[in-house]
């Protein structure tokens, strides 16, 4: 992918997120399975408006389904989902809805207070909408009425995401399909505290009335000698004090 931004004086490269991955090979697989042909690259429109052209990966054709895959680029992020392929395998059904599973390592939401509801897929509004979207594009195109059924697949997913928080905000199994712009852009300041709000919100819903937050390890240590507490029960807010404190108001925590 060649979109870059400029940050401290750095020209970086911006990547694709894992829910860019995810609609494209889900797109891909929808398309491959009407017509029954074998495609090596696809198009994808990001809702940050930017158009990916991805390469398609282990392609597998039958009558009933199709399954490929596409390589999540990171760019210039130090993301470890850096490389992964993410598999969709798409079949038909009678019915003409589109519906969306979780396969190995894509994780599954076990605490209130995330995106999705306890026992759906880790797959996040935003990647949802996009895999739905273009399958009904592709419905419309084909004159197809019937109905798709998609499965998504990240196979590295169930060893990654013990180096991720997920364990600790109760996603297990794997890891998120995530993204809101589709775009991965380098060492983002947003997306470190979508992090922390996201786990302030489990915690919320989890019925903490009271939050304890430390800025980072020396936090950690000293509430953990000093108090007993343990890190499980904190809130690493980092250097965003100020904003974590807003967004636990938001949160309707008491203190």
């Amino acid at each position: 992918m060649e979109h870059y931004i400029y940050k401290n004086r750095q020209k970086l490269r911006c990547g694709y997120t894992t829910g860019s991955c995810a609609a494209a090979a889900a797109k891909a697989a929808a398309v491959m399975l009407l017509c029954q042909s074998s495609l090596k690259k696809i198009d994808l429109m990001t809702p940050k408006g930017i158009l990916l052209h991805l390469d398609l990966h282990d392609v597998q054709i039958t009558s009933s389904n199709v399954t490929c895959a596409v390589k999540k680029d990171s760019g210039d992020d130090p993301d470890i989902t850096n490389g992964v392929l993410v598999y969709a395998t798409v079949e038909k059904q009678t019915e003409p809805t589109i519906s969306l599973k979780g396969g190995i390592g894509v994780g599954t939401v076990t605490k209130a207070g995330l995106e999705q509801p306890i026992g759906e897929a880790a797959i996040n509004r935003v990647p949802r909408q996009m895999i739905k979207q273009e399958l009904e594009q592709i419905k419309e195109d084909f004159d197809y009425t019937g109905g798709f059924c998609v499965t998504i697949s990240i196979p590295k997913g169930v060893e990654l995401a013990q180096k991720t928080f997920n364990p600790k905000l109760g996603i297990e199994g794997g890891i998120s399909v995530l993204g809101t712009s589709g775009i991965v852009e380098p060492m983002s300041e947003q997306a470190l505290l979508d992090t922390i709000e996201l786990e302030m919100k489990v915690r919320r819903a989890g019925g903490k009335n009271y939050l304890i937050m430390a800025p980072g390890n020396y936090g950690l240590d000293f509430l953990r000698e000093a108090y007993g507490i343990q890190d499980k029960d904190v809130v690493k807010c980092s250097n965003y004090i100020g904003q974590s404190m807003d967004m636990a108001a938001d949160c309707k925590f008491q203190g």
